[in-house]
């Protein structure tokens, strides 16, 4: 009976509501980002478009490094998160990279811009189910923030150089654009950089390395940003490609020793 009343209480007991206010806001501001480079690339202004997507990734990459040391994660901030990178990482760079060059390429042009998105939602939809599983110092397929920091570099470096028309770059945009879609979900193997302690003490000479990294991006930030982003879309293949060799050299060193010893056996019964 008097369990039957201590079950009834809990049910009859009102659920605790509200959201964290400081992780929900970063992600808030990097939808707010996404969407501010969909409008700028709607009035043709591409170089805020851009800029913008690069903003929506640092806040992306900002709000659940803030929830896990606040200690405010929740299931409504992972969901919501979700639905920001759709907007910011999804939809945003599909519409900007349609709108500075592949307009240009007619039905193929949406389609590629379509392929994008879709490639996004379902990378992002993958990501979700394997949360708990998946090996947390790696991304399986290229990051949906780095993917569109690939079609941002070539929008920001095109317009930066005065290039938006041109042969070269519309089917550069186009090549890079389902490349970028292709690789999110694919089954190569990413750095997720998740290791990284940012509370703990570093050796002096990984601060100035941080500052030597500002000063080399400042130099074209633009050009530099794209093709850091270039060389880690690169990493995934190369990691995955460099991963298999190391098996197969590992197999054919097990089977040699195996022989090598069966061989000796084989001698050793003879004798």
């Amino acid at each position: 009976m008097g369990d039957k009343q201590i079950d009834a209480s809990k049910a009859a007991a009102p659920r605790r509501r509200g959201i964290y206010l400081l992780p929900n806001l970063f992600t808030t501001a990097a939808m707010f980002s996404g969407f501010y480079a969909i409008v700028s690339a709607i009035h043709e202004r591409f170089e805020p478009a851009a800029i913008a997507l690069f903003v929506a990734m640092i806040l992306d990459g900002m709000d659940g490094r803030i929830a896990r040391l606040t200690n405010t994660q929740s299931d409504f901030g992972a969901e919501y998160d979700s639905l920001s990178d759709m907007v910011s990482f999804g939809l945003a760079p599909a519409l900007v990279v349609y709108l500075w060059a592949l307009s240009a390429f007619g039905k193929a042009g949406w389609m590629a811009a379509f392929l994008y998105a879709t490639m996004a939602a379902l990378r992002l939809a993958r990501f979700n189910t394997q949360v708990g599983i998946a090996d947390k110092r790696y991304f399986q397929g290229l990051p949906s923030p780095a993917a569109a920091a690939l079609v941002a570099g070539i929008v920001w470096v095109g317009d930066d150089n005065a290039l938006r028309g041109s042969a070269i770059m519309v089917l550069s945009s186009f090549v890079l654009t389902v490349a970028a879609a292709l690789l999110m979900v694919s089954r190569f193997r990413y750095h997720s950089f998740k290791e990284l302690d940012l509370r703990g003490r570093v050796p002096f000479l990984k601060i100035l390395l941080v500052v030597g990294v500002f000063v080399f991006l400042s130099l074209n930030p633009p050009l530099m940003l794209l093709g850091v982003f270039l060389l880690y879309a690169a990493s995934g293949p190369a990691l995955t490609l460099l991963s298999l060799r190391t098996r197969r050299a590992a197999r054919r060193a097990q089977m040699m020793a195996e022989r090598a010893a069966a061989s000796r056996s084989s001698d050793t019964g003879s004798v």
